[in-house]
């Protein structure tokens, strides 16, 4: 089975660095949205080694430089999506770096929790 993140060449990298390498996201959210890939194949945050982990969290702040230097935005949002139930579709393990700017939405509080609306339970 071929992966898309697998694929990608040196010449698509905008940071790397022993274990991970980043690319800037083909269908971003905002502009300058990246994602942060490990060299090795698996899928799971779960399953990264605490080495792996590491490198992503660091090449995260190389790739926060770049991205404030290109487009400086006001805030950010990381992820991580695991499995399907969580959202994930490339079953490649990736961080999002997700640059946020004054405005692009009318209210940004609560961040990630609003990606999903509140259930209200009641008791009785």
């Amino acid at each position: 089975m071929s992966c898309i993140f697998c694929e990608y060449s040196k010449e698509d990298y905008i940071a790397e660095n022993e274990l991970c390498f980043a690319i800037f996201d083909k269908f971003p959210v905002n502009e300058g949205h990246a994602l942060i890939i490990p060299k090795r194949h698996f899928s799971n945050y779960f399953d990264g080694t605490s080495e792996e982990i590491k490198a992503m969290y660091d090449l995260s702040h190389k790739v926060k430089e770049i991205i404030d230097e290109k487009y400086k935005p006001n805030g950010y949002n990381v992820g991580v999506n695991v499995d399907t139930a969580g959202g994930q579709t490339v079953m490649h393990l990736h961080m999002h770096i997700i640059p946020r700017f004054n405005g692009d939405i009318e209210d940004p509080r609560g961040g990630v929790r609003r990606i999903k609306k509140q259930l209200v339970f009641y008791a009785g």
